[in-house]
């Protein structure tokens, strides 16, 4: 018979303070993601945990720095960070408003960090050590996604590649479930956000000048003649 704990009055069975003892830790965990990352994770997933750990850490390294100043606008450096790495005007800024809707403390339930949502291995290889501080997170996706772009030479596979990585994508978007998905929203965000393509230039009109009528000839003197020849 299964051993019986009473505490407080209440007699629960053994393994019933084993469940709480190893869940508590998991719902608090995925509690803490869900309100300091503004993420919907169920209490009970048992999915990217030490993602989720690191990205909380992070995020309490990060949180006094910026408690009492803020962050500024994201705007200006994600289109400087566009400029500074070559990439479609307007392609970063949609990748950043799909994976965070532009909010710099954003923790996704798969442990992705910051504005442009980098993992944690993804922020080590590009030296982002604060993925939560928006410059140096945004430069870093910025980079990540201008490296896509190099490898794949299509806006749609490096996008894909951006989401699932590079390995995934074989000259297609991969089907995932979620990929798929992503790839469409970051187009359309990218559709609205891109500037309007230049307007043709009108091609200017010619118009050319009559020619002067020769000089040394009286054109009087010749229309007076045909006068004179109609009336006889």
């Amino acid at each position: 018979m299964a051993r019986k704990r009473v505490r407080g009055g209440l007699q629960l069975p053994g393994w019933v303070w084993l469940g709480l003892c190893v869940l508590t830790p998991l719902v608090l965990l995925n509690l803490a993601v869900a309100f300091f990352g503004g993420s919907a994770v169920s209490p009970l997933s048992l999915s990217f945990l030490e993602e989720k750990l690191h990205a909380l850490g992070a995020y309490a390294r990060h949180r006094p720095a910026c408690l009492l100043g803020g962050h500024a606008p994201l705007e200006p450096l994600i289109t400087e960070a566009e400029r500074r790495h070559r990439l479609p005007p307007g392609l970063l800024q949609a990748l950043v408003e799909v994976e965070s809707e532009t909010r710099p403390h954003r923790i996704s339930p798969a442990g992705a960090m910051g504005p442009g949502q980098l993992m944690p291995g993804t922020a080590r290889m590009l030296g982002v050590e604060d993925p939560f501080e928006p410059g140096p997170a945004i430069d870093g996706s910025a980079r990540y996604l201008a490296e896509q772009l190099a490898r794949f030479d299509d806006v749609r596979l490096a996008v894909a590649a951006y989401n699932a990585g590079p390995g995934a994508v074989q000259g297609q978007v991969p089907r995932n479930g979620e990929t798929e998905f992503y790839v469409v929203k970051v187009l359309t965000a990218y559709a609205r956000l891109r500037p309007p393509p230049p307007r043709p230039t009108p091609k200017a009109v010619t118009v050319r000048a009559a020619s002067p009528a020769p000089r040394g000839k009286d054109t009087r003197g010749a229309s007076r003649r045909a006068v004179a020849t109609t009336t006889r």
